[in-house]
């Protein structure tokens, strides 16, 4: 491609097993990126996107290794540097956006002290000349108060802000390129857009070239230029942007787009019959907060009713009380007003409190499974745990069991006696609820256990969760910042917003226009399928914004 700042041609990445065997993980690899484009490497988790952009910086992942083809940087042959001109590279003219922002911070430094680190160190700038780029950064970046911002620690900001802090980050050396691996897989769909549309700036405004990293066809749609499909570490179809998503040629290509995040056709599950028989679950006028005294209010008279067998999807975002709620009603946090009712009959309100069968009855299935899973455990015990404390299962009987349990969330028995490491994320949540089935509970609070699946998986757990509900009656609250979702799978919906209820009601009712303001703001932040979508939703979304505040 002429005029490009960046040149990868058939790069290979190997592994090499116990017996020193070698296999490709990626096979071939060839793509170009102009200054001021986007390349997006998409693809299900596994695919080889994230091997590849590390590649591109002349890294690999213990046990892999680069083993053929080439990469070079606006003309320096990046694979055959020395290691400390790689780690130069790196700091300077290549920089790395991770999808964990919080995770990337160090929480006992200001946000200027670490965002201007490398140029200081470096000898790039003086420190006094980084301050203020990295202010003019903050402010083209739309953060507030750019000029004090930095003055801050990373606990004193949002999740969407340190995002884009991390992207000032990245931006302060000028890089020639910038890697974003994933970088809005955690933000609420209305954050997302506002991030989207920074980096699209920045990339453009400074001519940098980019790889962006993600598994959602309608999120690349909106930034990138070229679109280079991965799976199993080979290349199934590259091309421009427009093309790949008005006329794909491949069925893989396809699959992704039909799991992409958009709003179905159809939107909510079909709605129950109401029925004589009374809720399974109430909250009632409940105010819940944090502090000593509960002086920090998350929540305000929160009224919520799931009946057996239903799905109610609750969404807001992040920072909206949609988790707290959750954890109110499982018990793990307690009301300063109001109560949570099972059948009619008021729960205690904590854990410790709450009979063993009010216990079994209300189970949480939480976000990261990787985290909520022990790692040093076998699977067979983690899933083993609650079967022996809520049924008085011995050994022998709680190992058919368990076995039972993977085959009804379609693993393999066999699964039980590897670790949670052993796993991929999609099976590792499967784990995750076969854990809260070993209950047998009535109802199960899923905290966006499907924000970081790729959108391949996510759809499988979906559909798993369906099949479940189907079979054994239960019921679910759906947490999500993902709009899309829970009009696919709910019956009834609340949207939350600053620790209220602003709209609840059936999917349909509650989605379809004219709707609340700020439901209206969410349904806006759902990308469409097209390439000029971006810059029309971000300046609806302020309008939005500004006649909500």
């Amino acid at each position: 491609m002429e005029g490009a700042l960046l040149r990868v041609r058939d790069l290979d990445v190997s592994v090499r097993d116990k017996k020193g065997r070698e296999f490709k993980i990626v096979d071939g690899i060839s793509f170009d990126v102009k200054p001021g484009e986007v390349v997006a490497l998409i693809g299900e988790s596994g695919s080889g996107k994230t091997t590849i952009s590390l590649a591109c910086m002349g890294y690999t992942r213990p046990g892999c290794h680069i083993t053929g083809g080439s990469v070079h940087l606006d003309g320096t042959p990046v694979l055959d540097q020395s290691l400390p001109r790689l780690q130069e590279l790196r700091g300077r003219e290549i920089t790395y956006v991770a999808q964990s922002a919080a995770a990337s911070f160090n929480g006992a430094m200001t946000i200027d002290a670490q965002v201007t680190e490398i140029p200081v160190i470096t000898g790039a700038m003086t420190r006094e000349a980084a301050l203020a780029k990295a202010a003019r950064l903050y402010r083209d970046l739309g953060l507030p108060d750019p000029d004090n911002i930095g003055k801050r620690y990373p606990h004193q900001v949002s999740g969407g802000q340190l995002q884009r802090l991390m992207a000032a980050m990245a931006m302060i050396s000028d890089p020639k390129l910038l890697i974003l691996d994933e970088p809005t897989t955690a933000l609420d769909v209305t954050t997302q857009i506002e991030v989207l549309h920074s980096f699209k700036e920045l990339i453009r405004d400074n001519g940098t070239a980019a790889i962006y990293v993600t598994h959602d066809l309608s999120l690349v749609a909106q930034v990138a230029d070229n679109i280079l499909v991965l799976k199993d570490g080979q290349m199934v179809e590259y091309g421009p942007t427009e093309r790949l998503i008005t006329a794909p040629q491949h069925d893989y290509t396809k699959a992704l787009m039909a799991a992409a995040h958009v709003m179905p056709e159809e939107i909510g599950a079909p709605q129950l019959s109401a029925g004589a028989d009374p809720p399974l679950l109430e909250v009632r006028n409940v105010t819940a907060g944090y502090g000593r005294h509960q002086d920090i209010i998350a929540l305000r008279d929160i009224d919520l009713t799931i009946r057996a067998g239903e799905t109610v999807g609750v969404i807001g975002e992040s920072g909206s009380g949609k988790t707290t709620l959750g954890r109110l009603i499982s018990g793990l946090m307690a009301a300063r007003e109001g109560g949570v009712y099972l059948d009619g009959r008021q729960l205690a309100q904590s854990v410790g409190q709450r009979s063993r069968d009010e216990l079994r009855q209300i189970q949480f299935a939480f976000q990261m499974a990787d985290v909520a899973l022990n790692p040093r455990q076998r699977i067979n015990k983690i899933i083993g745990r609650p079967l022996r404390f809520y049924k008085g299962l011995g050994q022998a009987e709680a190992t058919r069991e368990v076995a039972r349990l993977l085959e009804r969330v379609d693993l393999p028995g066999s699964f039980a006696w590897r670790f949670p490491p052993e796993l991929s994320g999609g099976q590792r949540q499967r784990v995750n609820l076969a854990r809260a089935l070993a209950a047998d509970p009535r109802l199960i609070i899923c905290d966006e256990i499907t924000s970081a699946l790729d959108t391949i998986v996510a759809q499988q757990i979906l559909d798993l969760l369906e099949g479940l509900q189907k079979d054994l009656g239960v019921s679910y609250m759906f947490i999500t910042h993902d709009i899309a979702t829970v009009a696919r799978i709910s019956e009834r919906i609340a949207v939350m917003r600053n620790g209220r209820i602003v709209a609840q009601g059936p999917v349909d009712e509650v989605l379809t226009p004219p709707c609340h303001e700020y439901t209206q703001l969410l349904l806006n932040s759902v990308p469409e399928m097209r390439t000029d979508w971006l810059d029309e939703a971000v300046i609806e979304r302020r309008r939005l914004v500004a006649a909500l505040d």
